[in-house]
């Protein structure tokens, strides 16, 4: 009887451990939906509820390395427009306990973006803390 017992607690503790993975992953993917929908809408405010306030950018721009902070660029340069022409989509999510991250791709004609977005648990919402990136030319 002992043993069916351990073995009983063994799979509900395993199979509750699953879930809670699940559920931050599915809230993960939620939150870079939100900057990948946004972005594909010309819609800084979806795109926000990804960010955390304090969201750095960092990247590689033709004058070398730049850090911005990731609001205030999209801020900036979002225009209210029709859809963009582009896919996007997530590769890969990564959790350990409250920290993340993403893998994304957003593939236009004759280039691509490769994301890859650090994500916090912030008082229970996930956000993207920064985002660094690649942009890659097609032949």
């Amino acid at each position: 009887m002992r043993t069916i017992l351990y073995i009983l607690l063994v799979c509900i503790s395993t199979s509750t451990l699953t879930f809670a993975q699940e559920s931050d992953k599915t809230l993960v993917e939620k939150t870079v939906t939100y900057y990948l929908d946004g972005g594909t809408n010309n819609d800084f405010e979806t795109l926000k509820k990804a960010f955390h306030t304090n969201a750095t950018m960092k990247f590689i721009s033709k004058n070398g390395y730049k850090e911005v902070n990731a609001l205030e660029f999209f801020k900036k340069v979002m225009k209210p427009g029709p859809k963009q022409n582009r896919k996007t989509k997530i590769t890969s999510i990564d959790i350990t306990g409250n920290a993340a991250q993403a893998k994304l791709e957003i593939e236009y004609e004759t280039f691509a973006f490769i994301d890859y977005m650090n994500l916090l648990k912030v008082d229970g919402e996930w956000k993207v803390v920064s985002k660094i990136f690649y942009r890659q030319q097609k032949n």
